[in-house]
């Protein structure tokens, strides 16, 4: 057990100390913060071009207005002139005039281009009701009177429990954890079965299967290999919870997630339970086929072949599993959900969708453990007989040996 470990150790160390591994690890936050970057200093340098000053000889009609478009009115710039300079600058989208006399209230609209429609609803509900206001003044209403004029329509909504926002929670998290597993399970496959395959026919494997069982270095490759999956998946749970806090700082993002607050805790909720272990197990599971193709190339040049088998059965999973998006009850579904290979994709998707009991889940857990459990220890038995096939022969008549392979 001490040179499983030996060998799943440094199958780790080797893995993680790659630059392909930490571009691999690094990349997505890389892109998110350049993409945040970009679009941060894209906001600030664009926001003044995008707000308006506010003008008037009446101070309170003015702040009343400022205060409630705050995001689109600079409201350091007060005056005409000063407007005018900041447009000549191209720091500001135009000034608005407010007048007000005993019976009305108007607003002009200075700019080299037209308002803005959600800017200009804005200006004209607000002009509705300072106007409103005005005339109210001017009629001189008695307490009654301004009461029931005061009085305002009602507005409710009754959405059913399924729909709305669920939904759209529901397909963000199906695509997210599908695509997580998809693109985990082809990077990780490529890397298992290049690393078999390139032992493939080296003097060096006989001399360690001549001190170790090959069933022992098999275990320890896949072990290695799944620390390694493992690290990435605690890396990206961590920066993503830091990242997260990042963004939380900037106020779009911090008010964009206060008015859908339900939808990412819906999100974050359906990615960070049990689905998160299908997840990892069914990259597991993809690995080890992929070793199994490594180990049967006819020769280390042959590597960049190996992963095809193992790409090609998740690719079928993949697009199995979309049309059945919004389909999860169907039997097909249900079905897949207990297979391993397919299950990493379809019982997540039945668990979004909570058509999945606890004693479903734990069965098709149950099955996948299981599942790796016997797929590693038959190939441990035969790996030996795999690794140390080196006649260019057809690939059928190399698995055919190797499976009859015992030791």
């Amino acid at each position: 057990m001490n040179k499983t470990w030996i060998v799943a150790a440094e199958t780790y160390l080797r893995q993680v100390k790659s630059w392909s591994f930490v571009i691999l690890v690094l990349s997505p936050f890389l892109l998110l913060g350049i993409s945040l970057g970009v679009g941060y200093m894209s906001a600030a340098t664009g926001s003044d071009q995008q707000r308006i000053a506010v003008v008037s000889d009446q101070p309170a009609l003015r702040q009343q207005f400022v205060n409630q478009n705050k995001d689109d009115v600079n409201a350091k710039v007060q005056t005409v002139a000063a407007a005018k300079q900041k447009m000549t600058k191209n720091n500001l989208a135009g000034y608005l005039v407010l007048a007000t006399d005993k019976n009305h209230v108007s607003a002009v609209y200075h700019s080299d281009d037209a308002i803005d429609s959600s800017l200009k609803t804005q200006v004209t509900g607000f002009l509705g009701k300072a106007q409103q206001t005005l005339n109210v003044q001017n009629a001189k209403l008695s307490a009654k009177q301004l009461t029931a004029l005061s009085q305002q329509p009602a507005f409710q909504q009754k959405i059913k429990k399924q729909s709305g926002g669920s939904n759209i929670a529901k397909i963000a998290s199906f695509w997210i954890i599908v695509v997580m597993v998809y693109m985990i399970m082809i990077t990780y496959s490529s890397v298992t079965a290049q690393e078999i395959a390139s032992e493939k026919g080296t003097k060096i494997m006989e001399i360690i299967f001549s001190s170790t069982k090959a069933s022992k270095y098999f275990f320890g490759k896949i072990i290695g290999v799944m620390m390694v999956i493992l690290t990435q998946i605690v890396v990206y749970l961590v920066g993503g919870f830091a990242f997260f806090e990042v963004a939380m700082q900037l106020d779009k993002i911090k008010d964009f997630i206060d008015q859908n607050q339900s939808l990412v805790k819906s999100i974050i909720g359906n990615l960070l339970n049990v689905n998160l272990l299908f997840v990892f197990l069914g990259v597991v599971i993809y690995t080890i086929v992929s070793a199994f193709s490594g180990a049967l190339v006819a020769k280390a040049e042959d590597a960049p072949k190996a992963a095809q088998p193992a790409i090609y059965l998740s690719m079928v999973a993949f697009f199995l599993t979309i049309p059945f998006e919004s389909n999860s009850e169907a039997l097909i579904a249900k079905v897949l959900s207990y297979v391993p290979f397919f299950s990493s994709y379809f019982m997540p998707l039945r668990i979004i969708n909570g058509n999945a009991s606890g004693l479903e889940v734990s069965m098709s857990l149950l099955i996948l453990i299981v599942s790796i459990g016997l797929l590693m220890m038959y190939i441990s038995r035969i790996y030996e007989g795999l690794i140390l096939q080196t006649d260019d022969t057809g690939f059928f008549k190399r698995l055919r040996r190797g499976l009859s392979y015992q030791k």
